[in-house]
């Protein structure tokens, strides 16, 4: 057979001969079109609602998904529907299942939709195992598709824990209407990274190998095995980093495994074909293809989908991809403001008792808020909504340490970060809103998005003081001496859910100074110090002095930050992180009658010295709610300037002050 990167890389020498022969090879051989249609990172946003607003939505949902699925696999003779992961996690539709609708016997809804659109094959995303695996094996188990994964074994062996590959037997139709069968493979990769992640679901259980000799071991037993062609689903990033072993984010090497034809992927949130990769190196964006292989992410919450189409040519008695592209389409024009699609009405009325039971579910009341907690200038001052879950995990550290003594007499702290700021800088609604007075279980899971766990942590004074230094990454380096329009918020480099802020202690960043950790926290300015004003209790923190850091399962297993790790974890809790906050909010307002999240100013940017006036400007919700939330709550003075091409108010702000 011959190789797909043979037959179209060939030298440009040859490639008006190479013209000449393809034509008059596809003229005399059967010639087969054959589409993909792929959606990503669902997370459960299966209907175009809010839960968190209370109102419906045109930028997500399954529901306008399932309506674009059905027109591209119209327009076409041939199509496979696929699914690349994170499914069953995310939206309070999944919180409504986990704590409701499993135990009361109810059918996963998002498997359910799934099913009704007739999908031929899905993959798992690292959040599928948030639940634990009993969780995870009764929603496959629903799912009338194959569900692969191939760098997932049971512990201690190298025996896959699921299904690795699936090849399907595809009857297709060629451009002179004469059908075929087509032999599809496909294999599934999830970030080895999981094993971190959900180490308490995980360990112990199963174990994760790296996605690319994963797929370097597998894609040749699939080719043996019959496939003609192989499609790679990938929950995993892109990167133009050298490959690494045990890499979270490989799509961009499975271009480099010989044999695979097309990858789905996903993971990271963004958007693939798209200009933001207009610099990566072997990407032609017009093409949609990374090293001639088509590629493509579709977004997140079904805003859009992946339409990969793949020519087949048959020579003897197989088949080449002879060519291939990948597009993206959306569910909401964003130039024009308004959707591209309705609801499918068919899945949308398959989805109304989910749906209505989630608004049931999220609104059940749990106490009483003294102010607002919005998240628009989280990335700027201290916030109302890190600070209520900072106090939360806090209370409740505090009263499990009474049980060890060994802890009972170390300073408490709290890391939390900002969970909803504005996205990857791509979406300007994307901000925590909760208003002040009768609270419900939405507004705790608008505070706190995932199901994580609370895990307690005992780092020293130093360490302490590095783990501040990986969240100083936030910001961009500041010139004291210049003029021109500077930007804030490193939105690039840096995600805003590593932006931890720690309670309990006071500190400042001085910004002039460049960043000490990257956005991976790895030591790129050994020299550099940004965190200044370090104390507890009004005195400085000693470097060798003990504390206790309440964090989640996320933070604490990764061992990113300085101070994290199994070597530093004194305590995990079996309770969520927010059903801790929903539990403090509502022991709060039954004792006090309220509880106040009013942020306590713990830590500031330093006030920059400067001989010029600096314009240093960050990027924050356009809303009229954000407006008057700014004049009101503002600790610098903000002056808004504009709106920038996604839609971001654009301030500037003062930091000489």
């Amino acid at each position: 057979m011959m190789n797909r990167r043979r037959f179209i890389q060939i030298g440009a020498t040859s490639i008006l001969a190479l013209s000449t022969q393809r034509f008059a090879f596809a003229a005399g051989d059967s010639k087969v079109n054959l589409r993909i249609v792929g959606t990503t990172d669902i997370h459960s946003f299966l209907t175009d609602f809010d839960y968190y607003k209370d109102a419906p939505t045109a930028k997500f949902g399954f529901t306008r998904a399932a309506t674009l699925i059905e027109q591209a696999r119209k327009e076409v003779k041939n199509s496979v529907l696929v699914d690349n992961g994170d499914l069953i996690q995310g939206n309070p539709i999944a919180d409504y299942q986990a704590a409701v609708g499993y135990k009361e016997g109810k059918a996963n809804p998002a498997v359910a939709a799934l099913n009704a659109m007739h999908y031929d094959v899905g993959t798992l995303g690292n959040h599928e195992f948030n639940y634990g695996l009993k969780y995870l094996d009764d929603a496959i188990k629903e799912a009338k598709f194959p569900i692969v994964n191939a760098n997932i074994v049971k512990a201690g062996t190298d025996e896959p824990a699921y299904q690795p590959y699936f090849i399907q037997q595809k009857e297709v139709v060629d451009e002179d209407g004469v059908k075929h069968t087509v032999k599809v493979g496909y294999i599934g990769f999830v970030p080895p990274q999981v094993m971190v992640w959900d180490k308490a679901n995980l360990d112990g259980k199963v174990e994760a190998r790296d996605i690319v000799k994963t797929a370097e071991k597998y894609v040749p037993m699939v080719k043996k095995a019959g496939a003609d062609i192989i499609v790679a689903l990938a929950h995993t990033g892109p990167s133009d980093d050298p490959y690494v072993e045990g890499a979270e984010n490989c799509a961009f090497y499975l271009a480099d495994v010989k044999g695979i034809d097309a990858v789905i992927f996903g993971h990271s949130h963004r958007l693939f074909p798209n200009k933001e990769f207009a610099k990566s190196p072997n990407v032609n964006l017009e093409k949609g293809t990374v090293k001639t292989v088509p590629e493509s992410m579709a977004g997140y919450w079904a805003n859009n989908i992946s339409v990969v189409d793949l020519t087949l040519a048959k020579r003897g008695n197989e088949w080449i991809v002879t060519d291939g592209s990948a597009v993206l389409r959306p569910i909401y024009d964003a130039e024009k403001k308004a959707s591209t699609v309705e609801n499918h009405p068919e899945i949308t009325a398959l989805l109304q008792p989910a749906h209505e039971a989630t608004r049931k579910f999220v609104s059940q009341p749990i106490g009483f808020a003294s102010d607002n907690m919005f998240s628009y200038l989280a990335l700027v001052q201290d916030d109302p909504t890190v600070q209520i879950v900072n106090q939360a995990q806090k209370a409740y550290v505090e009263n499990a340490v009474k049980a060890l003594p060994n802890l009972a007499n170390l300073p408490i702290l709290s890391a939390g970060a900002p969970f909803k700021a504005g996205g990857r800088k791509n979406d300007p609604t994307g901000y925590t809103e909760v208003d002040k007075g009768k609270l419900t279980f939405r507004n705790a899971s608008d505070l706190y998005l995932y199901p994580n766990t609370l895990v307690v942590l005992k780092v020293t004074g130093e360490e302490l003081k590095e783990w501040l230094e990986c969240s100083a990454g936030m910001f961009k380096q500041i010139d004291p001496t210049s003029t021109a329009p500077q930007s804030l918020l490193d939105w690039t480099g840096f995600r805003t859910y590593n932006f931890d802020v720690i309670d309990g202690v006071q500190y400042q960043f001085d910004i002039t100074q460049p960043a000490r950790y990257d956005g991976d926290c790895k030591l790129i300015n050994e020299k550099a110090h940004r965190v200044v004003n370090l104390t507890y209790n009004g005195k400085a923190v000693d470097p060798k002095a003990e504390f206790l850091i309440a964090t989640n399962n996320y933070r604490a297993y990764g061992n990113k930050f300085p101070g994290t790790g199994d070597s530093h974890i004194v305590f995990a809790a079996p309770d969520e992180n927010r059903q801790i906050l929903a539990n403090y909010i509502s022991q709060e307002t039954k004792e006090k009658g309220k509880v106040s999240p009013t942020a306590d100013k713990n830590w500031r940017i330093a006030p920059i010295d400067s001989k010029v006036k600096l314009d240093i400007r960050f990027e924050t919700s356009p809303s009229d709610k954000a407006k008057a939330f700014i004049a009101e709550k503002a600790q610098y003075p903000m002056t808004l300037v504009g709106t920038d091409e996604t839609g971001f108010a654009v301030y500037q702000v003062d930091l000489t002050k």
